[in-house]
């Protein structure tokens, strides 16, 4: 089954929606016969994969693979049905699919057909793989992820309007590979008035649109703002409240000239929701990048999954733009914590509700 992860691991990036899913086939003696990764979606399944490599080495054989068979027809057909006519005898695999349309039924398809099935091998693992995937699936949301740079004195940067650039090298380029597996990257309109970015990934491969998500009220982003000129990396989706006078929808049209995607709130709509009608759109991971209003609203409505603090070694002062009051990696709300080097910089992250 490790052997496995590390197969479904070269879906990373170019899988999603579709979770990332490896398998082996091994026979009697022990020897791995078949091996396979999904790729991309649309495209054929692990096990399919690997019984097609097997053939028929896969008599008698053992099939481990790191989420349940599918039961239903999608861009492909059921793999679960195939499974249990390839020839194989015995089925473990890592964890149930999450997806209300399988959830154990691939599992029962086996059984019924007379095969020996073992689930939960390194289920922890799996789940943590495909840990956007199962928050989409059982919290119909994208998985969220907070990132922030700051000093050592919890500083964001300068007194605006100067601009002051903390990270290294090494850690923009984990930001940058951390934007090419991600579906989408949010920021509100202060941070893009401010900053006016590209929110591109520019130094990690991307196969996939990257969508930019801005959270803007009251329709501050102008149609001159630099996102619109990268259109060709992904869409840009505006999140803003009800469109109710002629100059609010004034303002939509000229972004929706310039090529914008305006997500129009109903009157009264909690963040919560507003996040959770991006997974509609299939976006199930999602970066939110700032700023600080922003980062506290998520904070605050309970939908952060996971912290990301790059931590650069130097001070700022007290004339410094300060992160949320609130002492997040103290919070009892944290499950896990870790820090990485990266340069001069550190990573700290920390896991916050768990999707398994």
């Amino acid at each position: 089954m490790s052997k496995a992860l590390r197969l479904a691991e070269r879906g990373r990036a170019t899988t999603s929606p579709n979770p990332m899913v490896g398998a082996l086939v091994v026979d009697r003696d022990g020897v791995i016969v078949g091996r396979g990764a999904h790729a991309r979606p649309g495209g054929p399944h692990a096990e399919i994969l690997a019984l097609g490599e097997a053939g028929a080495r896969a008599e008698g054989a053992t099939l481990y693979c790191t989420l349940e068979p599918c039961s239903h027809t999608g861009r492909t057909g059921p793999c679960a049905p195939a499974v249990a006519a390839s020839g194989v005898t015995r089925v473990v695999t890592a964890t149930e699919d999450p997806n209300p349309l399988v959830a154990g039924r691939g599992h029962a398809i086996l059984r019924a057909a007379g095969l020996a099935v073992v689930c939960g091998v390194h289920a922890g693992a799996a789940r943590r793989l495909n840990e956007a995937f199962f928050t989409a699936m059982q919290q119909q949301r994208p998985f969220v992820t907070m990132k922030v740079a700051v000093s050592l004195d919890g500083r964001i940067g300068a007194s605006r309007p100067t601009r002051l650039r903390l990270t290294g090298a090494a850690a923009d380029r984990q930001v940058h590979r951390d934007r090419a597996e991600a579906d989408a990257i949010a920021i509100g309109s202060g941070t893009l008035l401010a900053d006016d970015p590209l929110l591109t990934p520019r130094v990690a491969f991307r196969q996939r649109p990257l969508a930019r998500v801005v959270f803007d009220h009251r329709l501050r982003t102008p149609a001159s703002a630099r996102l619109f000129s990268t259109l060709d990396a992904g869409p840009v989706i505006i999140v803003t409240a009800p469109l109710s006078t002629p100059d609010r929808q004034r303002m939509a049209g000229a972004l929706t000239s310039a090529g914008a995607m305006i997500d129009e709130a109903p009157e009264g709509e909690t963040l919560a929701a507003a996040v959770s009608r991006l997974a509609t759109r299939g976006l199930q991971s999602l970066i939110v990048e700032g700023g600080t209003r922003l980062h506290r609203s998520f904070w605050d409505a309970g939908l952060v999954d996971r912290v990301q603090m790059y931590v650069a070694p130097r001070e700022i002062g007290p004339g410094g733009l300060p992160w949320i009051e609130t002492p997040v990696f103290a919070s009892a709300r944290i499950a896990e914590r870790r820090a990485t080097p990266l340069g001069d910089d550190a990573l700290i992250e920390a896991y916050v509700h768990r999707t398994h």
